[in-house]
């Protein structure tokens, strides 16, 4: 049985992705950082899967909390074939770079970047000698272009810095069987998060091309896909899911970007 290790699987889009990957056989370790509560719900929501998950509490900001979701997915399921890099913290209040506060530097830094590092220096060599891996990283909309981003600064530079490393990683490790890409949703809020598609085709969305919102769904099907046995031709690529917005002309009349 192929093994998935997803940070922040309980909620949001990593809580699709954990059922995505559940209903395709997979067991799975779900890291969660402090929200017990959620986690005693899922375990009865999830009670015909029980058997091939187990729950995780860690902050992944914090070297040692890495190590302890890797060591209990190695103690009891002996393999990891899948990383899904879901969580990534994220400053909502709007900033400028001069106004963050170190600690909230570091955050957004360890949180979108290094933990991701320090995944890699753990599962890679599991992978290895399992000759076959799939690395899932995130991204935000025309991140693989590093555009600037007001009020978003931080963030922004760990998830560039991010597709770089992506990008490396699927070369340095090609010839092991291992893959790794970035996925970038688009703007999917609240609810839809854990939404599915065919919820979201009641709601309309005039800022998407499509015309609906986005849904934790659809990140969770591409990512499904991206990790498939027969899906190793693709490496080092950065897919966007943003119903179209990524592919808008973003100048306006006077030339200016929008």
């Amino acid at each position: 049985m192929r093994h998935a290790v997803i940070t922040a699987g309980t909620k949001g889009l990593g809580r699709k992705v954990t059922e995505e990957f559940l209903k395709m056989g997979c067991s799975v370790t779900v890291n969660y950082r402090s929200d017990e509560a959620r986690v005693e719900e899922l375990k009865t929501e999830w009670k015909p899967y029980l058997e091939w998950v187990q729950f995780v509490q860690g902050d992944i900001t914090k070297k040692e909390d890495i190590s302890t979701v890797f060591n209990q997915a190695m103690d009891r399921f002996g393999r990891i074939d899948y990383l899904i890099n879901n969580a990534g913290p994220y400053i909502f209040e709007r900033k400028k770079l001069v106004d963050y506060e170190d600690h909230e530097w570091n955050e957004m830094i360890n949180g979108n970047l290094s933990s991701v590092f320090h995944f890699l220096k753990l599962t890679i060599p599991v992978m290895r000698r399992q000759k076959f891996g799939r690395i899932i990283t995130y991204g935000f909309q025309d991140a693989e272009s590093a555009p600037g981003w007001m009020y978003r600064a931080a963030f922004s530079a760990a998830k560039v810095g991010l597709v770089s490393l992506t990008k490396s990683i699927a070369l340095e490790e090609a010839e092991h069987g291992i893959t790794a890409n970035m996925v970038c949703p688009g703007d999917i809020n609240g609810d839809m998060k854990e939404a599915t598609i065919t919820t979201a085709r009641t709601r309309k969305d005039p800022d998407t091309p499509i015309g609906r919102p986005g849904t934790g769904e659809d990140i969770a099907r591409i990512i499904a896909f991206l990790c498939e046995e027969n899906s190793d031709f693709i490496t080092g690529s950065v897919v966007s899911a943003s119903g179209g917005v990524n592919v808008v002309n973003k100048m306006g009349s006077n030339g200016q970007v929008r």
